[in-house]
């Protein structure tokens, strides 16, 4: 009688421990289940504005992002400063843009990582109306830039002081894009601008010239990279890893593909046919080689613009372009989509 009494409080508890255990299984299943069906959560990338040279940058937005599961969301900034303080703000996850902002920044202790450039060549340049003939007449004019320490305005000052111009005697106006400051110059509302040389085929008709080349003048000035934060880097590494994979196999179609690039260049900006820009920006990146699909890290020649920012005042003293470079996310890009990159 004992016996089965104690045979049957053991076999009661055991039922109850089984019963716990059988919930908290069920449980674990279901948050199993709620993880699993979390959407994955989209990796957001910004872009200055489209332009000329949109179907480069937006290619990755054509199935090669799919193609690494890596759900993407591109949003579209004015000017690459705006993008910076999106990304400092956690608002982006990277962003595509000129180098010098995220180069100062993370001289200041900000916690920025350049992870490839896409476009080390400067497609810059002075356009000016018919009035100026050189850059030393800029002296006392109206010169439109982006943001004080954007890319082009950045640019437009080394440009000045190269040819012996000191920038403090050019009245800069902040007037916004390309399209922006080109038609400041067109309407005379300034005397120069520093734009893209996609403007070139349609400059002459609008009384409007470009004086000097960006490339011919700092020819190991960097244009384009794409920039994100050490932090995300960290917390997102496999997506970023897909991510950059997208966008090296995105670009390469596209400088192998001059149909699809232009086709997706007019359709993002809405370029009507007649306009030659696309085709016109295309053709030059390629024959100057400007454009790197592989994502390549120009470690000398970000160092070098890193210097040339002491020289001009804007860094107190040098900075060790290392600290701003992060290699892994790139190099583990190529592994995934196989093959390896040139450094």
């Amino acid at each position: 009688m004992t016996s089965r009494r104690c045979q049957s409080k053991i076999a009661g508890r055991c039922s109850a421990v089984a019963a716990g255990f059988l919930a908290w299984a069920l449980g674990l299943a279901c948050a199993m289940g709620t993880a699993a069906a979390q959407p994955q959560a989209p990796w957001r990338h910004g872009m200055i504005e489209a332009k000329s040279d949109a179907g480069f940058f937006w290619m990755v937005d054509q199935g090669f992002a799919d193609k690494q599961s890596i759900k993407l969301d591109i949003v579209q900034f004015k000017t690459d400063i705006i993008a910076l303080q999106a990304l400092l703000a956690g608002e982006i996850d990277s962003f595509d843009g000129g180098p010098v902002g995220s180069i100062i920044a993370a001289s200041r202790g900000g916690d920025l990582k350049i992870i490839g450039c896409p476009w080390p060549g400067l497609p810059y340049g002075i356009f000016v109306r018919g009035q100026v003939q050189a850059l030393a007449d800029l002296k006392g004019k109206t010169f439109a830039i982006s943001a004080p320490s954007a890319n082009p305005a950045v640019v437009a000052r080394a440009m000045l002081e190269q040819a012996g111009v000191p920038a403090a005697t050019v009245n800069f106006a902040n007037l916004g894009s390309d399209l922006d400051r080109f038609k400041a110059v067109v309407a005379g509302v300034a005397d120069a601008a520093i734009v893209s040389n996609e403007y070139l085929p349609i400059a002459e008709k609008q009384g409007v010239k470009m004086l000097v080349a960006a490339k011919d003048a700092l020819p190991d000035y960097v244009r384009e990279c794409v920039m994100s934060t050490g932090k995300n880097l960290a917390a997102r590494h496999d997506d970023a890893v897909r991510f950059m994979a997208a966008l090296i196999t995105g670009f390469r179609h596209a400088v192998a593909h001059r149909d699809d690039a232009v086709r997706l260049t007019r359709q993002i900006t809405g370029i009507k046919p007649d306009d030659p820009r696309p085709e016109f920006v295309y053709d030059n990146a390629l024959r100057t080689q400007a454009v790197d699909p592989e994502y390549s890290l120009p470690v000398a020649k970000l160092a070098w613009m890193a210097d040339q920012l002491v020289k001009d005042g804007t860094l107190k003293q040098r900075f060790d372009i290392a600290r701003a470079v992060e290699s892994d996310i790139r190099a583990a890009a190529f592994t995934r989509i196989g093959g390896v990159g040139a450094k």
